[in-house]
């Protein structure tokens, strides 16, 4: 996305995108719960990863081949982990209350870490292995089920954090050598072919006015706020972008509370308030990382840290 004349000076710039990118994936996170009374999973996961395929296609493919890559493997591997989070999220928020599923899914930096670690040897600092843990503590009081349903509602949302939390991992490689449109462009692709057989199975179309804007919704808002957020790192640095990006969870705790009724007990507030600061928490270990690399760029230069970013999905 080309820089918009008018935030080239302005401070608030990289505010301002982050927050409206968090305000359009609450969005869209409302619009999965809305659409779970008339469509099945596979449908609303079809419709959205279709959908973006067809418009990213659209508005890049002017400019040549958008799918030319030198890691299609790996940007495959991403398209999978991500359509397999995006739909046990779209699982989770069906059985249980919309602000509860996303709760659950911003556990994914805990993951993410352990992945990171793991595959490609990243140091994780004391700090930021006690974040981690105070994630899954809050997780742990977040998750108090009555029922079958909202068991495997829950089971659903942490599926949803792990295979997230991978899917960051993967971005973090993919980054080095690929944007963040093709990166996007092949979720959208694989998520069409993971989808596809089960929806042409028994399809279900939106045929009334409410149906389609719902549907159209969902497409839209998902591809604004992921396009408004890569914009966005390019006026702030990540972690800030990343702060205020937690700032989804907030939007989308009062909406559920206001539009769906969700329950507000000491479990959610609990729960709720370990992962956010976790999450918040993070972000602070990262500047203070950032300031250190800085530091180094300074004497060593001739290189700078990637600003842009990824959402899971």
């Amino acid at each position: 996305m080309p820089r918009l004349s008018f935030t080239r000076q302005s401070p608030l710039a990289g505010p301002l995108f982050m927050l409206l990118s968090a305000c359009l994936f609450t969005v869209m996170n409302l619009l999965l719960k809305q659409a779970m009374a008339d469509f099945r999973i596979w449908d609303i996961g079809f419709y959205r990863f279709f959908g973006g395929l067809v418009l990213l296609t659209v508005v890049f493919g002017r400019r040549g081949n958008p799918f030319r890559s030198f890691n299609t493997k790996l940007l495959i591997v991403r398209g999978c982990t991500g359509s397999i989070a995006f739909l046990f999220f779209i699982l989770s928020v069906r059985l249980l209350p919309v602000s509860t599923a996303l709760m659950l899914l911003y556990s994914f930096p805990a993951f993410a870490a352990i992945f990171s670690s793991w595959i490609y040897r990243e140091k994780v600092s004391p700090l930021g292995w006690a974040c981690l843990i105070t994630v899954l503590a809050g997780v742990a009081v977040l998750v108090h089920p009555k029922s079958g349903g909202e068991s495997l509602g829950y089971g659903a949302g942490l599926l949803s954090a792990v295979f997230a939390g991978l899917t960051m991992a993967i971005i973090r490689q993919l980054k080095q050598t690929n944007g963040s449109v093709i990166i996007y462009l092949y979720f959208c692709v694989v998520g069409s072919v993971v989808t596809a057989p089960f929806f042409l199975q028994a399809p279900v179309l939106p045929l009334s006015l409410g149906q389609v804007l719902v549907c159209g919704g969902i497409i839209l808002s998902s591809i604004l706020g992921q396009l408004l957020m890569n914009h966005g790192f390019g006026y702030c640095r990540s972690w800030e972008g990343g702060l205020y990006m937690t700032s989804e969870l907030l939007f989308t705790a009062i909406a559920g509370i206001i539009l769906f009724r969700d329950p507000v007990g000491w479990h959610f507030l609990g729960g709720g308030t370990l992962i956010l600061g976790s999450a918040v928490a993070i972000q602070v270990e990262q500047a203070l990382r950032g300031r250190s690399l800085a530091a180094h760029l300074k004497e060593c230069p001739g290189g700078r840290p990637n600003k842009k970013g990824q959402s899971p999905f």
